[in-house]
């Protein structure tokens, strides 16, 4: 009896270790990861007054449809679930509670503007939820010590305030300034770098006038012209800034137009506003563009046409929305990969801060991807360009903007 004993309680450990093992030696998942399966979430414009930026999210969709035609990552395939929060805050936090509750995300990537994102940053942060790439070049989101789940990716806002300000001491020194800004985070943090570059000249802002996303600007536009201003700074969505570069047109007003990165898209703004009205505006980049000559024969191009062809037939190959969500998306493609089979939030957010030079293909050449524990800036460097009528075209070097932001944490 005391032998058979013995040998039950050996097989019971026997057993035990058997089971215990492959747990201890395999990362632990978490929720919204399969064998099979990747879960990620998004909140997206898809109506209301910042409809135009939807391409971002109908283009990462399209993006992750092409991954998973080629085997997913690492084996695994991507259910990406997007959900509209008309840029509502109060929705994009509804929403947000429901993928990660309910449609059991392992993270939240690429969701679009200042407002809904901070409405959902501290209910991701105390979740331990991923929050990566956001879609908006606000500070806000390299806070490594205060919200280590919470990243973003493009260049900020305020930096590129900035760019512009050196651009006009370089090339319109004394002449007046005009600034049409939106009067929310994204238009206070540009307008605010835009006055910290000029310094002491920022007296040259003749005038300056703050406006809603939805609203009628003819007036204001009106009103700018009779500032006398021969520079007028566009800080503002596509829609708005389209109206006032063919109103600026109507009113026979030429001053040197400069139009926010965000607001830079042929389809959404210049082809609105009229081509030609457009000629001449100076704005910045940091991913190709397909319309540029200089491109015609990359191959990371032809590759995005070839995808816009087969997973976004509907999308427009000017819209640079659409190359912005291709990009990103690659982004986060890239980050998985680095994962390997631990795809625990914990090592996602370490990948995250992990990039070190990487060159996403559509990103200009001589701007690189860096991050680090104390660096969630991902993307510092922009380069001014100018639309000559067709296309956006360079105009001098690669501009660093990294001493817009500090390096650690505050």
């Amino acid at each position: 009896m005391k032998t058979r004993i013995k040998w039950l309680l050996s097989a019971f450990f026997a057993t035990f270790l058997l089971v215990s093992i492959p747990t201890t030696l395999q990362p632990a998942q978490a929720g919204g990861v399969t064998d099979t399966e990747i879960r990620i979430g998004n909140i997206m414009p898809y109506t209301g007054p910042l409809a135009a930026f939807a391409a971002i999210g109908r283009a990462e969709a399209a993006y992750f449809d092409m991954i998973n035609d080629r085997g997913g990552i690492n084996g695994r395939k991507i259910k990406f679930i997007s959900r509209d929060d008309s840029s509502n805050p109060r929705m994009a936090a509804e929403h947000t509670h429901q993928l990660v509750e309910q449609d059991n995300v392992l993270l939240m990537f690429g969701s679009f503007g200042t407002p809904s994102n901070l409405a959902t940053r501290t209910y991701l942060n105390e979740k331990k939820v991923p929050q990566l790439f956001v879609a908006s070049g606000d500070e806000e989101w390299a806070h490594p010590k205060r919200f280590p789940w919470t990243m973003g990716w493009q260049p900020t806002f305020r930096a590129e305030g900035r760019i512009y300000a050196n651009y006009i001491q370089a090339s319109y020194p004394d002449r007046k300034i005009a600034v049409l800004w939106q009067n929310d985070q994204f238009g206070r943090d540009l307008f605010r770098g835009l006055q910290e570059g000029l310094g002491v000249t920022a007296r040259m802002i003749v005038a300056d006038i703050a406006i809603d996303a939805d609203m009628s600007i003819d007036a204001q536009v009106d009103i700018l012209k009779s500032s006398g201003a021969e520079v007028l700074v566009l800080n503002c969505a596509p829609p708005i800034s389209a109206r006032a570069i063919r109103r600026a047109a109507e009113l026979g007003w030429h001053p040197q137009l400069l139009l926010v990165n965000a607001a830079a898209s042929i389809a959404n703004a210049l082809r609105p506003a009229g081509l030609a009205n457009a000629a001449g505006v100076i704005s910045t980049s940091f991913l190709k563009d397909a319309d540029d000559a200089t491109w015609k024969d990359d191959p990371s191009i032809k590759a995005w046409l070839a995808f816009m062809d087969k997973y976004y037939p509907d999308g427009d190959k000017e819209d640079s929305y659409a190359i912005f969500g291709y990009a990103v998306a690659e982004t986060l493609v890239q980050v998985l990969t680095q994962c390997g089979d631990d795809l625990s939030r914990e090592n996602i957010m370490r990948q995250a801060a992990s990039l070190r030079n990487y060159q996403g293909p559509i990103v200009l050449p001589g701007i690189a991807i860096n991050t680090g524990p104390a660096d969630f800036h991902p993307i510092k460097q922009m380069r001014l360009v100018q639309f000559d009528g067709t296309a956006w075209q360079p105009i001098g070097d690669v501009i660093e903007s990294a001493f817009v932001s500090k390096p650690n944490d505050n």
